[in-house]
């Protein structure tokens, strides 16, 4: 059943689409406003002109800032291409982009710790200006010829989330040492808006250095000229899913599907057969194009779609395909091809505008490489309108051994949804309510405008950005803090979606106190993610995080709910948030607390999954559930002396308030575990 978990409307006012007098797009405009800085890092998404952005960047550094030479590291030979010649000044720019072909090492023969790194030593050597290579040439280079070796030159490091602060990433360790020896310029750039799945990029001190530049998935979808709608789902299926494939496919749209990993429930471990089962559900076989190597397929209606298979094992038919698919000729062609199949490929850095439907079969790892194949639907082209992601996860059967596993897909599923929603949505700048504030120029406060009496809600269209005023939050002290709460905070429910016990109490715990999930659980993932701050930091990005969480969620259950607010383009998310507000009596942060960021979640579940299917995993996820541990007595001992601060009486066992009296029972139990010598 298709009933998408994410759905959001653009306004299309072509405003990310547009240059400025250098050719520039508000994204590369404000990557060049920072390009004095030593480091810089650009969060933005895929297809918003990060190669460009940098050309520009380093163009500037190479001239005015004294830089010798610079270097672009990027994961994969293919990415190489999008560092090629580029005739800047025919747009108003000062300089033109020049890579002379044998300084492009990704377009060259050979292997990684080969020929390559001696090019990389020759390069340094002479007079010219730029080099392109891969993640790997580099980290071969900087063990042959040292961090010193690259003094005085720009890095810039492409799909930065590759890179993780675990002492096993080579690229991580060569990071950390440049930037302690403090003597390069090293610009960042990823479109994942959070580093890594567990693991950071850099340490937090090494972060500290960089100047962010942000540009978030609702500035540019909503400034695209075509693109308004997109759509994020995951649906289930029983049996096997080339049966089921048609239920989520529609032939009519331009699709890239993954089939499932090998190692993953979802595949039959013969991905050839899988392909040609997706092809013969299509329609009958026509035979091959000799040009592109295309399969060509005649579908129902009669159409002849064009399918590119990148499953291929032998080596020279999914070369030929892949080539037939980069062919800058073809770019624009939007009949050249109907549909890609793919396992591990056409992910990052692969640019096909047509696409409206990205088909995920089986559960990916990592967030990151979800967002990757999101990013693959996003591009904006003529008379695209809407485009979609599907996940299709196999529903946990009853004679499942493997339940807990199909389980986990479900939950990893859900919280990857929820992850997304965050990206999507338009920024939220949270203040405490004072009687001394006021409005700020530019933002939108609704019908009546701004009340000084009330918590107010203002938007700015222009920068997609939310400015709600809330009573009782806690604001972050230090500088670090701050950027945590403006620039990070996708970070931080990353991490809280993704945390296993949290999601199953939130989805599946009837017993459950949202501030058990809001204030406990949170709070632990901010303790062990940001250990060095105080107490009144880690509560402020605490409140700060969960505010972002559970509006997005109060949002999205309002606009799903009116029927009316889709007519209204981009403004069912606003007016969403806008409603939640003026519902409540007054916006507070306990009030907030006290919202269970997964209920809205559950009801999608409901609608997604067979009743049996729901028990099941219900049941599977009831069966381990387990008593108070130490570790959760601490937590609700520790909010239990806060609660007595704030009331002047501790917690009482008795209350009719359901969180007062969890954080009784937290406190009991936690004088119990210390009697039995539990804690260190």
């Amino acid at each position: 059943m298709t009933v998408p978990s994410v759905s959001v409307s653009y306004a299309r006012n072509g405003s990310s689409t547009k240059a400025n007098e250098f050719g520039m797009r508000p994204m590369q405009e404000r990557a060049f406003e920072k390009r004095g800085e030593q480091y810089i890092l650009i969060k933005s998404p895929p297809a918003s002109g990060k190669s460009r952005a940098l050309m520009f960047v380093a163009l500037d550094k190479l001239q005015n800032q004294g830089l010798k030479q610079a270097i672009i590291v990027v994961p994969e030979k293919s990415i190489g291409s999008s560092f090629h010649d580029e005739q800047l000044s025919k747009h108003g720019f000062w300089a033109d982009w020049h890579v002379d072909p044998k300084w492009n090492l990704c377009d060259a023969p050979g292997n990684d710790n080969g020929g390559k790194v001696s090019s990389v030593g020759a390069f340094l050597e002479s007079v010219d200006k730029v080099l392109v290579c891969t993640h790997a040439t580099f980290r071969f280079a900087v063990d042959k010829f040292g961090v010193e070796a690259f003094d005085d030159r720009l890095i810039a490091v492409d799909e930065f989330h590759h890179v993780s602060s675990n002492p096993d990433n080579k690229l991580g360790l060569h990071l950390g040492q440049f930037i302690a020896r403090d003597r390069v310029h090293i610009v960042a750039m990823t479109g994942s808006y959070f580093r890594g799945d567990a693991e950071a990029v850099l340490s937090p001190e090494a972060e500290g250095k960089f100047d962010s530049v942000t540009y978030t998935y609702y500035e540019q979808l909503n400034g695209y000229q075509y693109l308004k709608r997109l759509d994020i789902g995951y649906f289930f299926y029983s049996g096997s899913y080339a049966d089921d494939i048609l239920k989520v496919l529609n032939p009519g749209e331009k699709t890239i599907i993954h089939i499932p990993s090998v190692n993953s429930r979802e595949s039959t471990k013969d991905k050839i057969k899988e392909v040609e089962h997706i092809i013969e559900e299509l329609g009958a076989w026509q035979g091959t194009d000799p040009a592109t190597g295309f399969q060509l397929v005649k579908a129902a209606d009669g159409r002849v779609l064009r399918v590119a298979d990148l499953v291929d094992d032998d080596p020279a038919k999914r070369d030929r395909v892949s080539a037939a698919l980069k062919d800058s000729a073809q770019k624009n062609n939007r009949d050249h091809v109907d549909i890609i199949i793919a396992l591990g490929m056409a992910k990052e850095g692969f640019d096909w505008i047509w696409c409206e439907h990205a088909l995920t079969v089986g559960y990916r790892s990592s967030l990151t490489e979800i967002v990757q194949i999101i990013g693959r639907a996003t591009r904006d082209a003529p008379g695209k309108e809407s485009a979609r992601f599907s996940n299709l996860i196999a529903e946990p059967a009853a004679a499942d051994e493997v339940v807990t596993e199909a389980v986990n897909d479900t939950l990893k599923a859900i919280a990857a949804s929820l992850l997304m929603e965050q990206v999507l949505a338009p920024r939220f700048e949270f203040t405490p309510k004072n009687p001394q504030n006021g409005p700020t120029p530019g933002f939108d406060y609704g019908e009546g405008g701004y009340d000084p009496d009330k918590c107010n809600v203002g938007f700015n269209d222009e920068s997609g950005k939310f400015q709600i005023e809330i009573k009782g939050l806690a604001t972050p002290k230090t500088e670090e803090a701050s950027r945590i709460c403006q620039e990070d905070l996708n970070e931080v429910i990353a991490a809280f979606v993704q945390d296993k016990t949290t999601i199953e109490r939130g989805l599946f715990d009837e017993e459950l106190v949202p501030e058990e999930l809001t204030q406990v659980r949170m709070g632990k993932i901010i303790k062990d993610k940001y250990p060095h701050l105080d107490d009144e930091d880690q509560e402020a990005i605490r409140q700060h995080a969960v505010a972002a969480l559970n509006l997005t969620q109060k949002a999205k259950e309002v606009a799903s709910g009116n029927s009316l607010l889709e007519e209204k383009a981009n403004t069912a998310f606003v007016d969403g948030v806008r409603k939640f507000a003026m519902d409540v009596r007054e916006l507070d942060i306990d009030l907030i607390d006290r919202v269970n960021p997964f209920g809205e979640a559950y009801s999608i579940l409901a609608k997604t999954m067979s009743e049996d299917s729901l028990k099941q995993v219900a049941a599977a996820i009831a069966a381990k559930r387990t008593a108070l541990t130490p570790e959760e007595a601490k937590e609700l001992a520790v909010r239990a002396v806060r609660f007595k601060k704030e009331r002047g009486r501790l917690p009482s066992i008795s209350s009719a308030d359901a969180w007062e009296k969890r954080m009784a029972e937290g406190a009991a139990a936690f004088v119990r575990f210390k009697d039995e010598g539990r804690y260190e």
